[in-house]
């Protein structure tokens, strides 16, 4: 599934990490498909659909904010996540920027006990009330229903992109 992530106070924790690695390595292969196979993108307001890359990059911003957010609602030390590559930065630094990240979300939350992740809610950045466990499992969707998009276009897009 993912790179060992060694033992952690609460297991569900432990869980949401690995299969946040493995659905961010899944979504990101998915992508690297799109963009191989000229998929386009639906016509949308939100920034990160400006482009393939932009896409990409909101993909990987956001799982570092996920672990940044959780870190600052804790009081756990900085993750120490750089931030993501930019859209004309990205083609070249994903491999990467997606090894550093990873990494970088095994270990921070391995010491917090069960009670702290489910016991109290905090403002989430864009200011909806999520427990750090339940932050956690949106990470661990983010890249699973942008994968279903992206798997969606290149089916729909089959015989006209090339």
């Amino acid at each position: 599934m993912s790179a060992t992530v060694g033992n952690y106070e609460y297991a569900g924790a432990q869980a949401m990490v690995q299969l946040h690695e493995c659905h961010l390595r899944s979504c990101v292969a998915t992508w690297r498909q799109a963009f191989e196979a000229g998929v386009r993108l639906p016509d949308s307001e939100h920034d990160a659909y400006a482009s393939m890359e932009t896409l990409l990059t909101h993909l990987l911003s956001a799982a570092r904010h996920y672990m940044t957010w959780a870190c600052e609602q804790l009081a756990l030390p900085d993750p120490g996540i750089r931030a993501a590559p930019t859209a004309d930065q990205v083609l070249e630094e994903v491999e990467g920027f997606v090894e550093h990240l990873l990494e970088r979300w095994r270990t921070p939350l391995s010491e917090v006990p069960k009670e702290r992740f489910v016991r109290q809610t905090f403002k989430s950045r864009w200011g909806v009330d999520y427990s750090v466990d339940a932050m956690l499992e949106h990470a661990v969707m983010h890249p699973i229903r942008h994968q279903h998009q992206l798997l969606a276009l290149i089916e729909s897009q089959a015989g006209s992109v090339g």
